[in-house]
């Protein structure tokens, strides 16, 4: 009467593509509080943001974004010094230096947004 059964085309839960700014929070966050972590706290923060990111592309982009945000922060800043060189050099040093040091959040960004 009432009781009717799920189809079985039916998706058990609708997904919709993800949010990189999402991504981007929670792997933010979860890399502050799982910093005592050495290799899996950033794993870890680099999985859920790829699984809240929906997708590789995504997940990557959430990677990288905030350390070219804030490479071009430090250019700005150095540069309105009067100093554009110095800037160009410290901008491109510090977003080299927090992507090469974010490689396990990249590689757990990766997986999460494979599996999501």
């Amino acid at each position: 009467m009432g009781t009717e059964r799920r189809r079985e085309t039916e998706p058990t839960r609708s997904r919709t593509g993800g949010s990189v700014l999402s991504a981007i929070l929670w792997m933010t966050g979860l890399s502050i509080l799982l910093s005592w972590l050495p290799a899996l706290g950033p794993f870890v923060a680099g999985f859920v943001g790829g699984q809240k990111a929906g997708s590789v592309g995504k997940a990557l982009l959430a990677a990288i974004l905030p350390a070219i945000v804030l490479g071009l922060l430090v250019f700005a800043v150095v540069a309105w010094l009067n100093m554009p060189f110095i800037g160009a050099l410290l901008g491109g040093a510090t977003t080299l230096v927090i992507v090469v040091h974010a490689g396990i959040l990249l590689v757990g960004a990766l997986v999460g947004g494979a599996l999501s």
